[in-house]
Parts: C-alpha cells; structure tokens; sequence
C-alpha cells in the first residue's frame, strides 16, 4: 500500500482498535484461478502486546477456502471510516482556487499466511467468538446455545475455518494532514454540516490531528 508519511500509522493500538471495531474484512488472494476476494467477519487475537492471529470462516460451497487447505500467503483489508472531501469546504479555494476534491479515509492492511480448518471443535469455539464479539453489548444477546443443536450443527458443517497468522500490519489515516490547520478546519465544518455516513467520525479523526501536532 502506498503511504505517503504524513498518512502512515505506526501505532499498533490504533491499528487494532481499527481492526476490532470495523472486524468485517476482505481476504484476498492469489490462487491457481487467479485473484480471489471474499468479505466476512472476523476476530482478532493478540498475543502480549501485539495483533497475532485473525480468525474467520468462509462457506464451504466458496471454493477460495481450497486455496488455504495447505496454507497460503493472504492479504486481509480492514475499511475505517471514509468520506468525500469537497473543495469548497476549504478556507483557500477563495484565496488562490488551488483546490482539488479529495477522499479522506482509514485502512489497515494484514499480510500473513492462512490455513483452512475443518476441525469441528474448532468452528465451533469461532462461531461462538464471533456471535458474542458481536452481541455481548446487546439487551439480550443471542448466543449458538439458543439454536436448536441440530440445526447449529448442520450450519456448522456448511462452512470452512481460515487461521490467519499476521507477518506485517500496514495502517494508513488521511485525514487531511496535508492542508492548513485553517483548511482542516474548514473540512470539519463541512463534514459535520453534512453528517451522512461517517461524517462525524471523520470530523473527528481531522481534529486529532490538530491536537496531536498542538
């Protein structure tokens, strides 16, 4: 991924706490067939202090999964917030009209090496990872418990596991680092007045930037 400097998060906090609150992924990877790509939900493991280990599942009739039956080197993409910059949100457009539309948005790239896994124990302790990283904040969270056991375990034989194990971590932030402190300002003017999608995540990620270097 390119990152120009002032764009590169080194932070690896930062980078797992991307990972943990945007979990669902691209898996990407290169096989006999060419280039392969599926979207899906993930958990993160740390070991210490460090991202060690994504887990995840694919269906078993997506036959990306037989690329991993013997392990392969994979690419995962984590999608933070993102937005459409508009030049008129800049203080300097009616100084010099040297502006240009822009994307401002937060990326994090695993490289490492995946396995597939169909052992049933396994699948099993992923799928009740993932549901409750997902329902533990819930007023009544869900749990595989709650499934009739026959029909959790045919949904179990339907899918495949994948271990990911992380060799680097890339992470990238723009959140307009490259303008003015007066033009950063105006960017989160605008994307508060605009407030659709991540808009206010985004107003929020400009303005760290701010104190960061204050």
């Amino acid at each position: 991924m390119y990152i120009p400097e002032p764009f590169n998060v080194a932070d690896a906090a930062e980078l797992v706490a991307l990972m943990r609150t945007r979990p669902f992924a691209a898996l990407i990877s290169a096989g006999s067939a060419g280039l392969n790509a599926t979207h899906l939900p993930t958990v993160l493991k740390i070991e210490g202090e460090q991202p060690a280990v994504i887990e995840c599942h694919l269906a078993r009739a997506n036959p990306q999964w037989k690329e991993f039956a013997g392990g392969r080197d994979a690419l995962m993409i984590f999608g933070g917030p993102q937005g459409y910059i508009r030049p008129g949100w800049y203080p300097s457009k009616s100084l010099t009209g040297k502006v240009v539309p822009t994307w401002n948005y937060a990326v994090v790239h695993a490289h490492g090496h995946a396995e597939a896994i169909e052992d049933r124990v396994w699948l099993e302790r992923h799928v009740s990872e993932l549901s409750e990283q997902q329902e533990h904040h819930q007023p009544a969270p869900w749990a595989t418990s709650d499934a009739p056991r026959s029909y959790f375990e045919s949904m179990l034989r339907g899918i495949v596991g994948l271990r990911f194990e992380i060799a680097r971590l890339e992470g990238k932030c723009k959140m307009s680092q490259n303008r003015s402190a007066v033009d950063r300002a105006g960017v989160i003017r605008g994307l508060r007045a605009r407030d659709t999608a991540d808009d206010v995540e985004l107003a929020d990620l400009v303005e760290r930037v701010d104190r960061v270097r204050s």
